[in-house]
Order: C-alpha cells, then sequence, then structure tokens
C-alpha cells in the first residue's frame, strides 16, 4: 500500500518539561492534559496558563497540541466548568480535543465549531459503522479500541477515508478500551473519572473451585496475571503504517520527561527511515529495543492486538523488574539534549543601518516576514559601529524562540548606534515575529450555547411510552434463568443474551414471553466487532422472524419525573452511571461477583490484611527515619511531609535517583497536597521492606 499521507508522531506530555522535551525529540503534536477532565489526573497536567504558553510553543515550532478531555462528565460539569476551562484555548489556536463522552462531544460542537475532535479510544470504536457515525456528527479523527487488527483498522480508512489515530508503545489496560470497572471495585476510584487506581498490576492468586478445596491456577511466582507488558511496534511499524494509519500514538503522560523524549527520539528515528527507504529499506536494530527496556520495563514488551487475538504472552505474569540497574549514560545523554535543551527555530534576517535614517530589521520564518524600525543611526564620533559588534549583539537570541541561521548585515556610512538600540531592535522584531506567527491560529468564540437539540420524533414518541410506574427486568445469560423469570408476575420485560441462546431459540422464546404479557428484547454484544457482524449477518432471517419487541444496545433511559417514595431516581441513576458499566469484560464482571462469595470474602479480607501489614512497616519505618508521617489506619496509604521544604515533584525526582523507588507527588491530588508524598502498601512485603530501608539510608 502507498502512503500518500503525512504521517504524524503523537507524544504525550504530563508535565510542561515533558512537553518541550517530546517537541525536542521530534514529535509533530503532543497530547496534555488540563487541571480538569483528562483521564490522567495523577499526572501533573498542565495549568491554564502553561496550555497557553504550549500551544503558542507548539505553533511556533509548526507542531499541535491535543487536549484530552476524555473523561465522562455529569451535567453540571458541562454547564459550569467546561465552556470557561476551553473558551481561551480555542481563542489561542488549540488544534484539537480528545473526547469520550458523546455529551461532551456535542457540548464541544455546539460552542467552539473550529475545533477538531478526535475520539477517544474509550469511546471503542471497533467497527466501520461506529466510525461512520462519529464522522457524520463531525469528528475527524478516531482512535480506535486498541484490541482491533490492523485488518479492521484498515477497513476502517478505507471506508470513511477518516484520520485514524493508534497507540504504538506504552502501557495496555486489561479492560476492553480501557473501561474499567475494577478501579472502583477494588481501588475505589473510577478510572472513567481519570482516577484509575491500576489493579490490573496487583498480584492475584486465580482458584479453581475456590481457595479452600480448589487447585491455584497460577504459580507463586506468577501472580501479576492481569497486568500486561508494555507495548512496542517498531518490529511492525510499516503495516501499522500500511494499515492507513495517519498518527502513531505513544501512552505515557505518567512518565518523566527523561521516558517522553527517549520514547520519542527512537520512534522518531524509524518513523523517518521508513519514510525514507520504504518497507524493504527498514531494519530495527536490537540496541534500540534494549534502549526501550532502559527506560521502562514491565517485563518485556508485546505487540498487542495488532497481529493476535490474544495470548499468554502479552501478561507480564511476573513482578517488573523495579529495581534494575539503570542505563546512566543513556539517563545523561537524554537530559543533556532533550530534557535539558530548549528548542529553538531557525530565521532569516537582514538588518540595515544608514546614516540619518532608522534602523531596519527584516526576520522570515517559515512563510511568515517581519519588519521593524528602530532609532535613527548617528554619525560616529570616534569609533563606528562595526559587522562584528553589530552581529554579536543581535544575535543574542536566548529569550526568544529562535536563533539565526543567517543574518546579512549592511552598514552604510561610518554609523552609531546605542547597544542598547540594537537590543530594543532585536527584541522588537521577535516580538512581531511571535505575534504574527501565532495570529494564524487566533478565532474568537462565540457565547455559551445553552440550547439543547430537540429528540428526533421517532424518539419523542418512543419515550412517551415508557411506564408510568417501576417493573423489573431480567436479563438472561443462560436458558435455565428462562423459565424462573417467566414465572415472576413482577417481571415485565425479559432480555435475553445472543451469546447465551442459540439462533433457532429466539422465535420460541420471544412466543413463550407474549404469552406471559411480558415484553423480549435481544442483548447485542458490547463490543461489536467483525465475527459479531457476520454473526447476526448469517442470522437475520432468526433476528427478523422472531418478533423481538426490541433489541438492547446498552444503554439505560431514566426518566427525570420517575420518583419512587420520594425517590428521584434519575438523580440516583446519575451516580450510577459516573462509572462507566457498559463493555466491561466478561472476566471483569465474575470477579466482581465473586467479591461478595464466601471465598471471595474471606481472600478479600485476608489480602487488605497483607496490605495493611505492610502499611504499619511503612509508617513506623518512615517514623523512626524522622519524617512526618499520616495514615496506613483505615487504608494503605501512607502520607509523609516532603522535608528540606521540597515540592512533591522535586521529592519523586529525589526518591528515583536516589532510591529507586516509585510514589506519587502530592500536587497531584490538588493545591493542598502540595509538598506532601503518598506511598502505597500494595506491594510485597519483601519489597515494602526494602524500600524504607532504602529511605532510612538516604
Amino acid at each position: 500500500m502507498n502512503i500518500t499521507h503525512e504521517i504524524e508522531l503523537l507524544a504525550p506530555a504530563g508535565s510542561y518539561e515533558a512537553f518541550e522535551a517530546a517537541l525536542g525529540a521530534g514529535a509533530d503534536a503532543v497530547y496534555v492534559g488540563g487541571p480538569d477532565f483528562g483521564a490522567r489526573a495523577y499526572a501533573r497536567n498542565f495549568t491554564q496558563e502553561e496550555l497557553i504558553r504550549a500551544i503558542h510553543t507548539s505553533h511556533i515550532h509548526g507542531k499541535k497540541l491535543y487536549l484530552t478531555v476524555n473523561t465522562l462528565l455529569k451535567n453540571r460539569e458541562l454547564k459550569e466548568r467546561l465552556y470557561d476551562s476551553l473558551r481561551p484555548l480555542y481563542e489561542e489556536g488549540l488544534d484539537a480535543v480528545i473526547v469520550q463522552d458523546f455529551g461532551v462531544f456535542q457540548f464541544i460542537r455546539n460552542n467552539f465549531p473550529e475545533l477538531h475532535l478526535h475520539a477517544s479510544t474509550q469511546m471503542t470504536v471497533t467497527s466501520v459503522y461506529s466510525a461512520k457515525m462519529l464522522k457524520e456528527m463531525g469528528c475527524c479523527r478516531v482512535v480506535p479500541a486498541r484490541e482491533l487488527s490492523l485488518e479492521e483498522i484498515s477497513r476502517i480508512y478505507k471506508e470513511t477515508g477518516m484520520d485514524i489515530e493508534t497507540f504504538v508503545h506504552g502501557a495496555l489496560c486489561y479492560c476492553y478500551s480501557g473501561q474499567c470497572l475494577m478501579s472502583s471495585l477494588i481501588g475505589g476510584r473510577s478510572g472513567n473519572r481519570g482516577r484509575c487506581a491500576q489493579p490490573c498490576r496487583l498480584p492475584y492468586r486465580v482458584w479453581e473451585g475456590g481457595k479452600a478445596e480448589g487447585k491455584s491456577l497460577n504459580k507463586e511466582n506468577q501472580k501479576f496475571v492481569l497486568s500486561l507488558k508494555d507495548l512496542c511496534t517498531l518490529d511492525i511499524l510499516p503495516e501499522i503504517l500500511e494499515a492507513g494509519v495517519y498518527s502513531l500514538k505513544i501512552e505515557g503522560r505518567m512518565k518523566s520527561p527523561r521516558y517522553t523524549a527517549g520514547v520519542v527520539r527512537i520512534y522518531r528515528k524509524y518513523l523517518d527511515l521508513y519514510e525514507t527507504y520504504g518497507k524493504d529499506g527498514y531494519y530495527v536494530d536490537p540496541e534500540d529495543k534494549k534502549e526501550l527496556l532502559d527506560l521502562f520495563d514491565r517485563g518485556g514488551f508485546t505487540s498487542g492486538y495488532y497481529g493476535k487475538h490474544n495470548g499468554k504472552d502479552m501478561v507480564a505474569l511476573k513482578e517488573k523488574p523495579e529495581f534494575r540497574e539503570g542505563n546512566q549514560k543513556l539517563f545523561d545523554f537524554l537530559d543533556a539534549n532533550y530534557v535539558e535543551k530548549e528548542k529553538k527555530e531557525p530565521v532569516v534576517g537582514k538588518a540595515v543601518f544608514e546614516e540619518g535614517k532608522p534602523a531596519v530589521l527584516e526576520l522570515t520564518q517559515g512563510n511568515v516576514t517581519v519588519k521593524v524600525e528602530g532609532q535613527i543611526c548617528q554619525s560616529a564620533q570616534n569609533q563606528p559601529a562595526t559587522e562584528e559588534k553589530v552581529r554579536k549583539q543581535l544575535n543574542k537570541t536566548g529569550a526568544t524562540s529562535f536563533y539565526f541561521e543567517q543574518l546579512d548585515i549592511e552598514l552604510k556610512g561610518n554609523i552609531f548606534l546605542p547597544v542598547q538600540a540594537l537590543n530594543e531592535l532585536r527584541r522588537e522584531g521577535f516580538e512581531k515575529l511571535t505575534e504574527k506567527i501565532l495570529a494564524q491560529w487566533e478565532r474568537k468564540a462565540e457565547s455559551l450555547v445553552q440550547t439543547e437539540q430537540e429528540l428526533p420524533a421517532d424518539v419523542q414518541s418512543a419515550s412517551k411510552n415508557i411506564h408510568s410506574f417501576a417493573f423489573l427486568t431480567a436479563s438472561l445469560e443462560e436458558e435455565c434463568q428462562l423459565e424462573p423469570a417467566l414465572s415472576c408476575d413482577a417481571v415485565k420485560r425479559i432480555y435475553i443474551d445472543a451469546d447465551g441462546f442459540k439462533p433457532d431459540q429466539w422465535g420460541k422464546i420471544v412466543k413463550q414471553c407474549e404469552a406471559k404479557g411480558k415484553e423480549c428484547f435481544l442483548t447485542l454484544p458490547h463490543i461489536f466487532r467483525t465475527h459479531a457482524m457476520k454473526f447476526f449477518s448469517k442470522n437475520r432471517k432468526n433476528l427478523e422472524n422472531a418478533g423481538f419487541t426490541g433489541v438492547r444496545l446498552g444503554f439505560t433511559v431514566v426518566p427525570k419525573d420517575l420518583v419512587r417514595d420520594g425517590v428521584d431516581l434519575h438523580s440516583l441513576w446519575a451516580r450510577r452511571h459516573g462509572t462507566k458499566f457498559n463493555g466491561a469484560p466478561y472476566i471483569v464482571q465474575r470477579a466482581g461477583e465473586a467479591v461478595y462469595s464466601p471465598e471471595g470474602k474471606a481472600q478479600l479480607k485476608e489480602q487488605v490484611g497483607y496490605y495493611m501489614s505492610n502499611a504499619k512497616a511503612i509508617y513506623e519505618g518512615l517514623a523512626s527515619a524522622g519524617y512526618s508521617v499520616s495514615g496506613g489506619v483505615n487504608a494503605p496509604y501512607i502520607w509523609l511531609k516532603t522535608p528540606d521544604k521540597m515540592t512533591s515533584w522535586e521529592f519523586f525526582d529525589y526518591l528515583l535517583e536516589k532510591a529507586n523507588i516509585v510514589g506519587t507527588p502530592g500536587s497531584g491530588f490538588g493545591a493542598h497536597g502540595e509538598g506532601f508524598f503518598r506511598l502505597t502498601a500494595f506491594g510485597t512485603q519483601e519489597n515494602t521492606l526494602e524500600a524504607i530501608e532504602r529511605i532510612k539510608n538516604l
């Protein structure tokens, strides 16, 4: 396949330092999170001022900036905060937003019509049909579910023509398309609200038949059964590009600037290699893959789902090598060349100085040219200006984003111009150049659009038929559940799972429901991929002739006027849908069910006790080392006050560099968290004790 479009390398940035490192290492675009609404609430993220600065910096360097607004928002957040948050960014030229919530999608379309909308991977786009729908709604780019094959991605590209963005490197979520319920269940925090507790990275024992009498299905040293290896696609990069992918996305907004620079640098190298020599001249140096592992290693790499459906080899199983020796030479190189080095753009300049006339400076950067005039050049009484002295002064561009690639200087006559005048001429010139470059992206936002679109007539009509009283529904997955549901008078509606009941049973079950005065709906698969489309195409006649009342698409409508015993059920449900409940993998549903079994309760109690024992060890160890410590009583989290007036991120770097220990900076929890640092007790007892000893020895 011939690549007919420019390919974009898209980098993550959880801090402004990481953003600068990404640009310096060769990213074409960077995606970042703001103070609110991003799926990485515990990254440092950007203040409003930093976001505007990043927009300006991106455009000066000819790059793009995307903002993550990829969590589920509540109505009051849409109306009260989202507009005010986005308006200044929109007016300064923000290039695009990455969105999960359809309400957010429509809100942005109504209020910021020129802002590009990218469908987040958490929208779970798995087919051409969902991509086409998004395109019709005004979406210009789709990030498909990470579980799609190259064949499926290629089909979306060919049949929609949309920009396709896919992940090529970084962490993989265990849950489908990142829609995790385990974080809320086990960690008490919603991953779909940007606060993932990462339960998939914890150790588990898997028992067949219960812990008491069953056998363990995983070995003692293979407890990380939900922890996927990090994605690395260097070996298959040509195939990804030839599938029609436009943007190569690197994961890692929680990672350091050094990590960002290192990964972007490697992928920049191989993207350029492919674009220069094509597939036939493409070769991956094993040393470069080793360098990526030196930056972060979770037990090796996987190429993900691009060429395979699943596999044990994708799972880390063993504990990641947390404390292996670091590649200090590599770290020093990245720091010196990308993290600590400011990126500057080349400028062509021409300066003319003529006695009796204003000094003139002309600057050109790309397709933008500006001209400024300074003080009138005087006749020199003693020492006339020389080209060397003038050039030396004008070349002092350190405070700008530019440097002179070429500077022509014309001195006409024996002229004199004070150093201050030369400085002012240079400053005014670069300020005007910056303003003209940025003006290309500026736009004006209109007042907040408060009106909501009317529902289509058929939907309005259907909504009027909603029962005015509460009734029970039954969702059936197996045939043995049918008779109890039919026998219960309170059950007025029955859903049968398309995967649990054979197509030749559908018509019979519908008739049984009708005989009992009950509605019958078919529940479609939560994840609708190629195999599902083939299944329903094959069984189309069964679906058409069964006589179903309808099909269940996996959403719930709760009218605002529905009240029971004085309780507003709509408000009650609003608390529920804050954690996305559709599309959860079956294994997660079964895990949630198992927690409430006698075996699950006993195992949970044992696990909690283990972690609380670790918490006690951390608390006592830190206290004995002289730290101001709190927590570790009702939850396995221990807080300490950062020493020597360090910021929480300075202490993060200190622990990482001096002791190879990682914790959570307090600033990630908001302004009041600054000056504090959090450690968790979710590791093994051996690692916990080792970590405390390392802190004591600092």
